[in-house]
C-alpha cells in the first residue's frame, strides 16, 4: 500500500469524498422543505401508482408536468415504499440528497479534467453549500436530477463518451425541456467535430466515425421518440400544458426576467446578503469578467467545452428573451457551469498575475496556491454562509438557506386540514379552484380546477385579463369560476382583490367560511371560500 508523502496527498483523494458527504449531510439534516409545485409531481405520481393514469385529476388526460422523467422516476422509487401511499416529499428529498452528492463528485472530476484539482475542489464546493442548490434539493424538484444529467452530459462528452453523453442528453430533454438550450449546441458541436475527422479519416476510420455519429442520434432520438408518441396518443399533445398557461396567465413588466437574471448572474454567491445593493453592482463587473477568462481559458484547452462554456449566457438569452415569470428554481441549472467558468478564470489570473511579479521577487511565488485557495475556496464560502439561517423562522427548526422559504405552503397545508373537518362531503367527491394547487391537490385529493391553467386547460380560454385586474402578477378570472362554480375556492386575498372580491355576483355565490391571516405577496389573508347551496 503507497504511503502518502506529504499531507496534501494525504487529503487530496478524500477531499472530494469529503465535499460530497457534507452535501448529502446538510440536506438531509435540513429536512423536507417542500415546495408546492414539487405536489403537482407528486400526484402525478401517486395517480399512476393507483392506477389512474398518468394524470392530475383522475379522467382528466392533461401534461401539466414538465417533468415526466422524474415523475416517473418517483413513481418507481415509491412502489416499495407503500406505492400510491408513500410518502412522496421524503422520498424526493432523500433521493435529490443522494444526487447533489454524487453531482458533486462529478463536479470534482469535470473540473480536474479541465485543469487542476483546486478547480475541481472550488467547483464542487460551491454547489455543495449554493442556496440555490440546497433549496430545490430539500424543496423536492425535479432540480437535483436536471443538474446531474446536465454535468453528466458535460463530462462523458470532454471524455469521449458520446454515446453516454447523447443517452444522459435524451434523460434531461425528458426531465426538462429547456435541457435544449444545451443539448442544440453540443449536437452542432459533434457534428462538426464529425465532420473534420471524416474529411481526414478514409477507409474503416471514417465508416467507424459516421457509425459512431448515427448511434448517438439514436441513442438521444428513441428514448425522447418514445415519449412523445406516448404524450401525443395520451395527452393529445407532446407538449406541457403548463407552458402556455404561464405565458397567458401572469401579467409581468417588460424585461422582468432580464432583471431578475442580472441581479442573479452577479450574485452567484449571495453577495446582496452581505453587501447589499453594492454587492449587486461590484457582481455585475467582476463575474462576467471572470466568467468570461475562465471560458477562453477551457476552450483553448479543449475546443469541445465550447457549448459547455456558452451554456449560462444561452441561458439568460433564452429566458431574458422568452420574458417568463422566473421563478427561483429556474436560476439554478446554469449556475455550476457558471461556478466552473468563474474558478477558472480567477485560477487563471492569480496565476499570470504572481508568474508576472515572481519575475522580480521568487519568494512570491510561495504564496500563489494559497492566494488561490482564499479567492476560490475561503472568500466564496464566507459570503454564501449568510444565506443560510441556523433557525428558521417557520418549519422545522434546523440549519436551511433562507431562500428555503415555504410559509405559503404550511398555509395551504393549514386550509387542507380546515377543509379535510368541515366539508360535509368526502374531498375527493369535491371540486378545489385554486392559484396553487400543489399542496392542497396532494393532501385533499379532490379534483382541482386550476386556475392558473396548468393542469385545466379549460382556464386558458379566460387569459389575458385586462391589465387594470392585477394588483401582482397574477389574478383569477371572476368569470372562470362563475362558469365552473366549484364547490371551494381557496385564493390568496391579492389574487382576487380586483376580480372575484370585487364581483357581486361571486359573492352572493360564495361564502368566506376560513381566513389565515398572512402578508404574502402584499395579500391580506389566505382565503376559503365556499359555494352557497340553492
Amino acid at each position: 500500500m503507497r504511503k502518502c508523502s506529504t499531507l496534501r496527498d494525504c487529503i487530496l483523494p478524500v477531499l472530494p469524498f469529503l465535499i460530497a458527504f457534507g452535501a448529502v449531510f446538510l440536506r438531509i439534516n435540513a429536512a423536507p422543505r417542500t415546495i408546492d409545485d414539487a405536489y403537482i409531481t407528486y400526484r402525478y405520481a401517486r395517480n399512476i401508482l393507483a392506477g389512474n393514469g398518468f394524470v392530475f385529476n383522475p379522467g382528466e388526460h392533461v401534461l401539466g408536468t414538465t417533468t415526466p422523467l422524474y415523475t416517473l422516476l418517483l413513481a418507481l422509487l415509491a412502489t416499495p415504499f407503500g406505492g400510491a401511499n408513500a410518502n412522496f416529499p421524503f422520498l424526493s428529498y432523500l433521493i435529490n440528497s443522494i444526487i447533489d452528492g454524487v453531482t458533486c463528485l462529478l463536479l470534482y472530476r469535470l473540473g480536474k479534467i479541465s485543469r487542476a484539482p483546486l478547480l475541481g475542489i472550488a467547483t464542487s464546493l460551491g454547489f455543495a453549500l449554493a442556496p440555490f442548490s440546497v433549496t430545490f434539493s430539500i424543496g423536492g424538484l425535479e432540480t437535483s436530477l436536471y443538474v446531474f444529467l446536465l454535468v453528466g452530459v458535460a463530462l462523458t462528452y470532454l471524455q469521449d463518451h458520446f454515446e453516454w453523453a447523447a443517452c444522459l442528453a435524451a434523460l434531461a430533454f425528458l426531465t426538462r425541456p429547456d435541457a435544449l438550450i444545451l443539448i442544440l449546441p453540443l449536437f452542432l458541436d459533434f457534428l462538426f467535430q464529425t465532420y473534420q475527422m471524416a474529411r481526414v479519416n478514409h477507409g474503416w476510420q471514417k465508416k467507424n466515425t459516421i457509425q459512431q455519429f448515427l448511434r448517438v442520434i439514436l441513442i438521444f432520438t428513441i428514448p425522447c421518440a418514445i415519449w412523445f408518441a406516448f404524450a401525443y396518443y395520451y395527452f393529445g399533445s407532446p407538449f406541457p400544458n403548463s407552458v402556455s398557461a404561464k405565458a397567458l396567465a401572469y401579467h409581468l413588466p417588460e424585461n422582468s426576467a432580464l432583471v431578475r437574471l442580472l441581479q442573479h448572474y452577479a450574485t452567484p454567491f449571495s453577495e446582496d446578503k452581505t453587501f447589499g445593493k453594492w454587492g449587486i453592482v461590484a457582481g455585475l463587473l467582476l463575474y462576467p469578467t471572470f466568467a468570461w477568462f475562465g471560458a477562453l481559458q477551457w476552450i483553448r484547452q479543449t475546443k469541445r467545452s465550447l457549448a459547455f462554456v456558452l451554456y449560462p449566457w444561452l441561458y439568460f438569452l433564452a429566458f431574458a428573451i422568452a420574458n417568463p415569470l422566473i421563478f427561483r428554481w429556474y436560476l439554478t441549472p446554469p449556475l455550476p457551469f457558471y461556478f466552473l467558468c468563474i474558478f477558472l478564470g480567477i485560477l487563471t489570473f492569480l496565476e499570470q498575475l504572481f508568474k508576472a511579479v515572481s519575475r522580480d521577487h521568487p519568494q512570491l511565488a510561495f504564496w500563489q496556491l494559497p492566494t488561490q485557495i482564499l479567492f476560490t475556496i475561503l472568500i466564496p464560502t464566507c459570503l454564501i454562509l449568510p444565506a443560510w439561517r441556523l433557525h428558521p423562522d417557520h418549519g422545522q427548526d434546523r440549519l436551511a438557506p433562507e431562500m428555503a422559504y415555504i410559509q405559503l405552503e404550511l398555509y395551504y397545508k393549514e386550509a387542507s386540514d380546515f377543509l379535510m373537518t368541515y366539508s360535509p362531503v368526502a374531498l375527493p367527491q369535491t371540486t378545489i379552484a385554486a392559484g396553487d394547487v400543489g399542496v392542497l391537490g396532494y393532501y385533499t385529493d379532490a379534483k382541482i380546477l386550476d386556475t392558473v391553467g396548468l393542469n385545466s386547460p379549460q382556464t386558458l380560454a379566460y387569459y389575458p385579463l385586462a391589465p387594470e385586474m392585477y394588483v401582482i402578477n397574477y389574478a383569477i378570472p371572476t368569470q372562470l369560476i362563475l362558469d365552473e362554480l366549484p364547490d371551494y375556492a381557496i385564493i390568496l386575498e391579492v389574487y382576487g382583490r380586483k376580480t372575484l372580491l370585487a364581483s357581486k355576483e361571486f359573492l352572493s355565490k360564495y361564502h368566506l367560511i376560513y381566513q389565515i391571516d398572512t402578508d404574502i405577496y402584499g395579500s391580506k389573508g389566505l382565503l376559503i371560500f365556499e359555494k352557497l347551496i340553492k
